[in-house]
């Protein structure tokens, strides 16, 4: 009989022993899974809001061909509207959309949309030279000459939109230490910084000296960018991201009417404030 009572006893040892080994892995599972991010995915989508520089504007076609100095533009904002989730709707808000991988733990790589949007300032007053000849009121030779941008001269705008498509590269450092955060699956706060390119393909709105417009995407330059950010990541999984952004935006082949021989080109600076909301899993 004894003999029973010590096979028990070793059987209930056993047991409670791999009880408690399953318990611990479980647990370091946990700590693991926000402190690893090698083999994550990544998906956002949320807003922005821009600031341009000023830039010089060259308009070329058959019978025209004149630069405007230092042109200002802005941003077109939508406010927090039921349209950035509405699917029929989503490209009338400023809106951002990424889709990425971490290649370890603190190095992903994204494709990534910035639906912006850049207005002319209209009725402003600017330098204009080169010359006009088709045949409207503002034919003339002009050499460093103010003119007002009236509607009936010239609406310039990249409304729908200013579309930044870019790959970047970023790093991710869990920063959630410095708060007295210790259990990360419930609150994680990470620092982030990248860099990207990438092309601009914008749908042009312009009317210039009357003529029809151009009504569809092209592809018109390049882009880059630098990035800094603050990602907090609650119960693993979700994240809202912080970021501002600065780049350079470069476009040489603008399409401005229906005429292919019409086209502008300008370049400029911007500075990109971004709020994303986003899954973080893996697969």
């Amino acid at each position: 009989m004894k003999h029973y009572y010590l096979h028990y006893a070793f059987l209930f040892l056993l047991f409670t022993n791999f009880a408690f080994a399953q318990e611990q892995k479980q647990i370091q599972f946990k700590e693991q899974y926000t402190k690893h991010n090698k083999g994550k995915f990544f998906i956002s989508w949320g807003g922005n809001r821009e600031v341009y520089s000023k830039s010089d504007v060259t308009f070329t076609g058959k019978d025209y061909n004149f630069t405007l100095d230092n042109l200002k533009a802005h941003d077109k904002p939508k406010g927090w509207n039921i349209d950035y989730i509405n699917p029929s709707r989503m490209t009338i808000p400023q809106t951002n959309f990424r889709l990425g991988y971490f290649l370890n733990d603190h190095y992903s790589i994204a494709i990534g949309l910035d639906h912006m949007k850049y207005v002319m300032t209209q009725n402003q007053t600017v330098n204009i030279t080169g010359t006009i000849d088709a045949n409207t009121p503002f034919d003339n030779v002009y050499n460093n000459t103010p003119i007002v941008t009236t509607e009936d001269f010239l609406k310039y705008e990249h409304t729908d939109g200013l579309n930044y498509i870019h790959l970047e590269v970023s790093r991710n450092d869990d920063i959630s230490s410095l708060f007295g955060i210790n259990n990360t699956d419930k609150v994680q706060i990470n620092l982030t910084g990248g860099a990207g390119a990438g092309v601009l393909y914008p749908k042009t709105n312009t009317t210039l000296l009357g003529k029809l417009r151009h009504d569809d995407f092209h592809v018109s330059g390049y882009g880059v960018s630098l990035k800094q950010g603050l990602n907090i990541t609650f119960f693993k999984h979700f994240y809202i991201q912080g970021e501002l952004k600065e780049g350079y935006i470069n476009m040489q082949d603008i399409r401005t009417t229906e005429s292919p021989d019409d086209k502008a080109s300008q370049s400029f600076f911007f500075l990109e404030r971004l709020i994303n909301f986003g899954v973080i899993f893996k697969v």
